[in-house]
């Protein structure tokens, strides 16, 4: 049976609400070591997405006068004002075969992970890819020593 992105995502999810500062979600992102937060609503429901690269290199820095400005990190600006709204998710039930596609065609390295009610249950990300990758090739040498025996 294909290995599903229950199995491998991180259900520890750290979220924001939209109202929260960007200088308060970069050292959020600092201190817990992650790299990607999804925003929620008072509901908790998904409803935006913000990477490290986001603050970093935001997309409206080419359009202004001021790039000192746009690089500088503070709660001048909300997250739900530099948030990506459009959120590509994966669902616990996919296989990571899709979730691997959906990460690749839209060149993303992680995505937030929902149930089949919507809710947000965890992160899936390159790095934890890289675990079941590691899981397949020792599983495939276990298989090749087994049938060596």
């Amino acid at each position: 049976m294909p290995a599903k992105v229950s199995e491998y995502m991180t259900a520890k999810v750290i979220a924001v609400e939209p109202d929260i500062g960007v200088r308060q979600a970069y050292f959020l992102m600092r201190d817990e070591a992650i790299r990607h937060l999804p925003v929620v609503n008072k509901e908790k429901r998904l409803i935006g997405f913000i990477s490290d690269r986001e603050l970093r290199r935001p997309n409206w820095a080419d359009e202004s006068l001021d790039i000192a400005h746009d690089y500088a990190v503070s709660d001048d600006l909300a997250v739900g004002d530099v948030m990506c709204r459009d959120v590509i998710h994966v669902n616990t039930y996919d296989t990571l075969t899709k979730a691997v596609g959906i990460l690749l065609d839209n060149r993303i390295s992680a995505a937030p992970v929902l149930d089949k009610t919507g809710d947000l249950v965890g992160m899936l990300s390159a790095v934890d890819l890289l675990d079941a990758f590691r899981d397949t090739l020792e599983n495939q040498k276990a298989s090749k020593k087994a049938v060596r025996h």
